[in-house]
């Protein structure tokens, strides 16, 4: 009894260590990095006028072979903006054109898909839902987290507060003050429902997009693109294995067959 009782009075001295170490794993969990870049590009959007812009949040969309899912959508009378955030850290290398960007922390490297034609899914489904003229979209990519462009990016791909100054240069109006209503209410009437049912219907979309991609080998689960890394040390050193190119948003690992 002694015993169990020193047992018992050491654990009430560390009782608290337990849900420590549970708020640090959601704390560097991809999922809390994603939503809090989401949550400071909200933010940041908030900033503009409400008499001339409208935010609307985390939107899915349905599309000809399932869903797909908008960080943000801007809605002004000088244009419609889809914007995507990326939460990173490390030197960040690419081009417009280019089908994969590339993420330098120190040593690591790691591919990740191209923002631009990922935002470019999310334009061409607004365009078509909403019968739109593809010149009244616009796609805004902007970079939350200790990252730093290494090569010269397109206007359109910001820094944080970049955003706002991005989409403050169209001063020019597009839509009438009727049309600027009447886009507002078309998005909420086509966006999916918030819930269960509509994440796990994208997660399956996700999932099957993987199945259709071929030889190409990609995540279950966010779709980007695995690439073969090598373990560089312990006693598995050497050893090979199948990597998510969107690391560290993304930290899906997988064996190297």
């Amino acid at each position: 009894m002694n015993i169990l009782g020193l047992l018992l009075g050491a654990l009430a001295q560390v009782w608290y260590i337990i849900p420590l170490l549970l708020i640090l794993s959601i704390l560097k969990s991809r999922w809390f990095k994603g939503k809090f870049g989401e949550f400071l590009v909200n933010r940041l959007l908030s900033q503009l006028s409400e008499s001339d812009y409208t935010l609307v949040k985390d939107v899915t969309l349905p599309t000809k072979d399932g869903t797909t899912q908008i960080d943000h959508i801007v809605v002004s009378k000088f244009g419609i903006f889809v914007v995507e955030t990326k939460n990173m850290k490390g030197w960040i290398f690419g081009s417009k054109s280019q089908k994969q960007w590339t993420q330098k922390i120190y040593r690591h490297t790691s591919k990740f898909q191209n923002p631009l034609h990922q935002n470019y899914k999310h334009v061409k489904t607004l365009e078509s839902l909403l019968d739109i003229d593809s010149s009244k979209l616009h796609s805004v990519i902007v970079f939350i987290g200790d990252s730093k462009f290494k090569t010269d990016m397109p206007n359109n791909v910001t820094y944080a507060r970049g955003c706002v100054d991005y989409i403050k240069q169209f001063t020019q109006p597009v839509f009438s003050e009727d049309e600027y209503g009447e886009i507002i209410a078309a998005i909420c009437e086509v966006k999916l429902r918030k819930g269960v049912v509509t994440d796990l219907k994208h997660r399956q979309h996700v999932k099957n997009l993987v199945a259709l991609k071929g030889n190409v080998k990609h995540c279950s689960r966010c779709g980007s693109e695995m690439v073969v890394r090598e373990t560089k040390r312990g006693e598995n050193k050497g050893k090979q294995f199948w990597g998510c190119s969107s690391f560290p948003r993304c930290r899906s690992v997988e064996e190297f067959n």
